[in-house]
C-alpha cells in the first residue's frame, strides 16, 4: 500500500474515533436541560448540532428523533426542532409521574449498603459545594440529578432513566414557570431524605420524598395571570388624550427574542447555551 493511502486511512480511521453517536448528543442536550443551559423553545439546528459535536447531521437526527420520542423535544415542518415547552397540565402531570416514580422506589427498596450511601453523601457534598460557587448551571445539573443518582443506588437503572427525563422536564417547567424554590432549601431536603435511608426509616424518607417534590411543585407560577405580552406596546401607541396614556415620550424597542425565536444574530438566544457545554 503506497504511503499516502496508508497516511489518508490510519487519518480517517482517527476521525472516525472520535464521532460520537446518537446517544451521546442526546445525553449531552438533557444535561444541558438539567443545567439549564437550553432554556423551553430553545432551537435545535441540526447543521448548528453537526457542526459542535463534529458529526453528520444524520447522527444528530437520529439523537433529536430519540429526544422527541422521550418528550423532550418537538419539531415543526417550518421551523425545525425545538425544546419543548409544557403547559401547565403537562407540568402538573410530569410532578405527579416523578412523585409516584421516586417514593415508589423508596417504598420497595431494600436496605441500602455503605458502598451506595457513600456515592449519594458524596453527590450531596458536590451539591453543597456548588452552592458556594456562582456556576448555577453545576448547581441546577446537581440538584436535578440527585433523583437520578439515587434511582440509581436504589438498583433500578431502566427507572433511573425515565426519571431522568422527567427531571429534565420539570426543570423545563421550573424555567417557564419561574420557581422560587430555594436551591439550599432542596439541598437540605436532599440530605434529611438520605439520612431517613442512612437509619432504614423507608417510611419517613418516603414521606420526605413525597413533601419534596410537593414543595418544588408549589413554587411554581403556574395559577399566576399570565403577563400581558404586549403592555408596553399598548402603552406606547395608546392616544394621547386617552385616559391613562403616557404624559412622556415613549421610545418603541425592538420586541425581545422569545424562546422559540429562530435569529441566530441574537448573542443571548437559548440556542447557542449549548455551546457552553461542549
Amino acid at each position: 500500500m503506497p504511503k499516502q493511502v496508508a497516511r489518508y486511512s490510519l487519518e480517517v480511521q482517527a476521525k472516525e474515533a472520535l464521532v460520537v453517536n446518537s446517544k451521546d448528543i442526546a445525553d449531552r442536550i438533557v444535561e444541558a436541560i438539567l443545567a439549564q443551559k437550553l432554556m423551553p423553545g430553545a432551537r435545535l439546528g441540526e447543521q448548528a448540532l453537526s457542526m459542535l459535536f463534529d458529526c453528520s447531521r444524520t447522527l444528530v437526527r437520529e439523537a433529536l428523533m430519540q429526544l422527541a420520542a422521550r418528550g423532550i423535544v418537538q419539531v415543526s415542518s417550518r421551523r425545525g426542532w425545538f425544546v419543548v415547552q409544557p403547559s401547565k397540565t403537562e407540568a402538573r402531570e410530569a410532578f405527579e409521574a416523578r412523585r409516584v416514580i421516586e417514593t415508589g422506589l423508596i417504598r420497595s427498596a431494600g436496605a441500602m449498603d455503605k458502598t451506595t450511601l457513600k456515592r449519594l453523601k458524596q453527590h450531596i457534598q458536590q451539591e453543597k459545594t456548588a452552592l458556594k460557587q456562582d456556576d448555577v448551571g453545576r448547581r441546577s445539573f446537581l440538584l436535578g440529578d440527585f433523583h437520578v443518582c439515587l434511582a440509581e443506588c436504589l438498583g433500578n437503572q431502566l427507572l433511573a432513566d425515565t426519571l431522568r427525563d422527567f427531571t429534565a422536564r420539570t426543570t423545563l417547567i421550573a424555567m417557564l414557570y419561574q420557581s422560587s424554590h430555594d436551591a439550599v432549601k432542596s439541598c437540605q431536603e436532599h440530605i434529611e431524605i438520605v439520612q431517613a435511608l442512612e437509619r432504614g426509616d423507608k417510611e419517613t424518607a418516603e414521606r420526605l420524598m413525597a413533601e419534596h417534590i410537593g414543595q418544588v411543585q408549589s413554587a411554581l407560577q403556574i395559577n399566576a395571570a399570565p403577563a400581558d405580552p404586549l403592555a408596553e406596546l399598548r402603552l406606547a401607541l395608546a392616544p394621547m388624550n386617552a385616559p391613562g396614556a403616557a404624559t412622556k415620550k415613549t421610545t418603541l424597542r425592538p420586541a425581545r427574542c422569545s424562546p422559540s425565536s429562530t435569529s441566530s444574530s441574537s448573542s443571548t438566544s437559548p440556542s447557542t447555551y449549548l455551546g457552553a457545554l461542549l
